[in-house]
């Protein structure tokens, strides 16, 4: 099994983000950074498989030459090699990513090194696009199931579970495939001391993609209004009770 993982470097899930002055950007003079927590689970299946089946595990990113870092944790996860599609400060949005993802995937399909299955985070945790899977597998003609929370291979066919309101979805679809996980898939590992080690010496091959005009265009970006929070001290004791029920008659909570 030779398996593609692609990742995005975002800030620290939870971090308060703060904007440049000119709202376009995110002020990551403090913050740190990681890859989302779907991707994570991504890496992990990715090793677990490969692990049970045999192959090689890739991990790839797109982003300026700090996303090494989060390449050099997937290494030490026990991903094999990492490329990075390096770019400048400029904007890529969805359509520009996945066109450079798939024609890297084409060219090491041409220089011999195919993947049977590629995998994606369901979204990453900065813009939430939900789109660069899909775009993938559109444009290298390949199947593709998303929101996944259970991953099987079986011979040359991929069972893959996502789950419903009303139980689960069942799919299974030839490989070469493109998938998107879904947090909850496993428990990703954290990189051992050994495996740290181990990763600064693993190839990461770096690449810079074509820039092909996108169809999307930032404008600015901004912090939604806080919610407010209103808190109504109904009473102690007894004497509380009447006006709890009128509350919950109130919303409807009473028959």
């Amino acid at each position: 099994m030779n398996i593609l993982v692609c990742v995005k470097r975002v800030p620290d899930t939870g971090a308060k983000l703060l904007l440049t002055e000119d709202e376009r950007a995110v002020d990551a003079r403090r913050l740190g950074f990681t890859i989302s927590p779907h991707e994570e689970c991504a890496v992990e299946e990715a090793v677990q498989i490969i692990e049970r089946e045999g192959g090689e595990g890739v991990v790839l990113t797109l982003g300026a030459a700090e996303a090494e870092e989060q390449l050099r944790d997937s290494l030490a996860r026990g991903m094999d090699r990492a490329i990075l599609l390096e770019v400048g400060d400029d904007e890529w949005d969805p359509q520009r990513t996945a066109a450079a993802i798939a024609e890297s995937v084409r060219q090491q399909a041409a220089s011999g090194h195919g993947y049977d299955l590629i995998m994606f985070g369901n979204e990453s945790a900065d813009s939430g696009d939900y789109q660069i899977g899909v775009r993938v597998a559109h444009a290298l003609d390949l199947p593709c199931i998303t929101g996944l929370k259970s991953i099987e291979i079986r011979g040359g066919t991929l069972e893959a579970k996502r789950e419903i309101a009303a139980g689960w979805e069942v799919y299974e679809v030839p490989m070469p495939a493109v998938v998107t996980t879904k947090e909850g898939l496993n428990l990703p590992r954290f990189p051992s001391l050994r495996g740290t080690m181990a990763a600064r010496k693993k190839p990461l091959d770096r690449a810079s993609p074509s820039h092909d005009e996108g169809g999307l265009r930032l404008q600015r970006l901004f912090h939604p209004p806080d919610q407010g929070k209103q808190v109504e001290i109904l009473g102690e004791g007894a004497a509380a009770v009447p006006r709890m029920v009128e509350v919950l008659e109130k919303l409807e909570l009473l028959g």
